[in-house]
């Protein structure tokens, strides 16, 4: 058997970088602290009862945004990302409520918008080498998005509103950058980390806030001159890069909603936030509805009923969440 010249070239690279020098005896792992990656709630987010062989390897074999069993789901749930954290907690009460649903709910916290394009591929995911498919019966993200997909025909009214949440500015602990206001993510020298616009619904209440703060002109520096330069790094899923990047020095603030990093904060990691003043601040709303020919529409029902209910909004408002009163 002959192998490409060029794959022989990366073979011999990739043997001579793990060859022991006079500096080491011995090959040497990369040196990272593995509480810095996700998945940080040590599967307490898989409800499955039977979770076999664990493989998880933080940073390179890890799927931290997909939960549960996926053989035989009864409540199949696509939950925009911004409160992950929350849904070990909610699960758990809604299946003592509901014991028939124990151990069978699979749920999805990748970005919106990102789900509503899995709708439309199927139901079909891939992450790295594996694919799956496993259809919706409840979408969950911001109004104005349930909303669309209620109008576009794909899921079925009504959205059901339940909480609020605030924007802040996450910062590592100890703030070393100095960030007091919106103002200060224009400085000259400040590195970002913010959420993708073409990925990510947060982007446009930061967008709004943004202008708020500093105008037009601030926006331009964080949105376009940053990322032109290279001081504004673009997330793919925000609510679990943002923590991420600013826990590897990669950036010196990001906003984010507070819930996040009440969170962070919670669970021990270096993280901290600057509050944004009302003034400046930008409100979402959280809805969901039944997603149209859903496998378990009774189910998905139960569940969007349950996130209003004192237990659910008890849980949300231990991250900062607010309860939904019909005003933004």
């Amino acid at each position: 058997m002959t192998f490409p010249k060029d794959f022989m070239k990366l073979l011999t690279v990739t043997f001579l970088a793990f060859m022991p020098t006079a500096a080491s005896a011995q090959p040497q792992p990369p040196g990272y602290n593995d509480q810095v990656f996700p998945p940080w709630q040590h599967g307490a987010n898989n409800d499955a009862l039977n979770k076999g062989f664990n493989f998880t390897v933080p940073e390179v074999d890890d799927m931290a945004d997909f939960h549960g069993d996926l053989s035989d789901p009864k409540l199949v749930l696509y939950v925009g990302g911004n409160y992950y954290f929350a849904m070990a907690p909610l699960v758990a009460a809604f299946e003592a409520a509901n014991p028939q649903y124990k151990g069978r709910i699979f749920y999805i916290t990748i970005p919106p918008g990102m789900l509503a394009t899995a709708m439309q591929q199927g139901g079909t995911f891939t992450s790295g080498n594996m694919t799956f498919t496993v259809k919706p019966d409840a979408y969950l993200a911001g109004l104005k998005k349930v909303q669309s997909l209620i109008d576009s025909g794909v899921l079925s009214a009504p959205a059901i509103s339940y909480v609020t949440n605030d924007l802040t500015i996450m910062v590592p602990k100890g703030n070393p950058a100095h960030i007091q206001s919106l103002l200060d993510l224009g400085k000259p020298g400040v590195k970002l980390v913010m959420p993708n616009p073409a990925y990510e619904g947060i982007s446009r209440q930061i967008e709004a806030s943004l202008r708020k703060a500093g105008g037009d002109a601030l926006e331009v520096q964080v949105y376009e001159t940053g990322v032109k330069n290279g001081t504004t790094i673009l997330t793919h899923i925000h609510h679990r890069q943002t923590p991420l990047f600013l826990m590897q020095g990669l950036a010196d603030a990001g906003i984010t909603w507070k819930s996040e990093a009440i969170f962070q904060e919670e669970i021990g990691n270096p993280i901290s936030d600057v509050p944004i003043p009302p003034a400046d601040n930008s409100t979402a709303i959280y809805a969901g509805a039944v997603v149209k020919g859903a496998a378990h529409p009774d189910a998905a029902k139960a569940w969007l009923a349950f996130l209003q209910s004192p237990a659910a909004l008890a849980i949300f408002e231990h991250y900062g969440f607010k309860p939904y009163t019909g005003h933004s």
